[in-house]
């Protein structure tokens, strides 16, 4: 099923031969076989539907196999529907990359049965494809089983999300979703995902949205008695003002009483936000107060009490 698109007296013999080398040895589950990766020789392989499906199918029963690397044009809607038709039973893979296939809802939907069969993977790269807002709350209703630690969707045209409490994954501790169009609605399915009881989540990425005070309010409101949560970029959402960039300081530092400073969140050890209207002194508070949680890593009564006598006792 797999052919070779070199025509013959190419400048580069091995390019007609590596090809049928390598998937010879997936077929033949050679040890040291443990990924499939789209360079130059794959690039130049013309497989039929038939040929991706045998493929996917030939990963699928290697015992070796480990990781997926079929970016930058390897795939498309149509070949996901063969290539993971034939992989859905593998539950050796850990890394699978995608990014930059210009794949849709359509491409997110075949690899469903393979998801939830995948039972070690680890890391998902999605990013720079376009399956907007619906192939996102698909996938991460998908994921909801899986072992799944990282996962990528930067720039693939997502606005609202939509997590029900129910369904998250309990193993994710990345996320990514830089230079998407997430706005207020996002926030709140974000919010859903930080105030869900087996949440792990510790890095979230959001350069880049539609972000506003609103979204930030959302986001504040559910960081205030989350504890896993440890590093939350916000790089390059312009339409946060003074005002958000106030929530997120009272976050992280809230001195209107002692009281309210001891019940600040004391788990955030990272928070960027450099934007337009960026007020520099309340930059410097929220990381001044980061920096505390830092050095009372695992001990946030000790981070409490430290910002109490920074910034209501004023002494060092």
């Amino acid at each position: 099923m797999y052919s070779s698109g070199e025509d013959e007296g190419s400048e580069d013999e091995t390019s007609s031969v590596y090809p049928e080398t390598m998937l010879d040895k997936i077929k033949r589950n050679a040890p040291g076989t443990t990924t499939l990766s789209w360079g130059f020789f794959l690039r130049n392989m013309n497989m039929s539907d038939d040929g991706w499906e045998e493929l996917g199918r030939d990963v699928s029963n290697n015992t070796h196999f480990k990781n997926v690397y079929l970016n930058e044009g390897a795939l498309n809607d149509r070949k996901m529907l063969f290539f993971f038709r034939g992989l859905t039973r593998s539950n050796t893979i850990e890394d699978v990359h995608l990014y930059e296939n210009r794949l849709s809802t359509v491409g997110v939907r075949s690899m469903v049965p393979f998801l939830q069969n995948a039972n070690n993977l680890h890391e998902l790269l999605l990013c720079d494809n376009n399956i907007k807002s619906e192939g996102f709350n698909m996938l991460f209703r998908e994921l909801c089983n899986s072992p799944i630690e990282a996962l990528n969707c930067d720039n693939c045209g997502i606005e609202a999300i939509e997590i029900d409490s129910e369904h998250i994954p309990k193993h994710l501790k990345s996320l990514y979703l830089n230079a998407n169009s997430i706005n207020t609605d996002g926030c709140r399915g974000l919010a859903t995902l930080l105030q869900g009881v087996d949440s792990a989540l510790t890095i979230l990425y959001l350069i880049g949205n539609k972000i506003d005070d609103d979204g930030v309010g959302i986001l504040v409101d559910a960081l205030q008695n989350n504890t896993s949560l440890t590093t939350l970029n916000l790089k390059r959402n312009d339409e946060i003002s003074k005002q958000g960039q106030i929530l997120l300081l009272q976050l992280v530092n809230d001195i209107s009483s002692i009281e309210a400073t001891l019940l600040s969140n004391h788990t955030l050890k990272s928070l960027s936000l450099e934007i337009l209207d960026a007020d520099e002194d309340i930059q410097r508070h929220i990381y001044m107060a980061t920096q505390i949680n830092t050095k009372n890593k695992n001990n946030p009564e000790g981070a409490g009490r430290e910002k109490v006598i920074q910034t209501q006792l004023h002494s060092e």
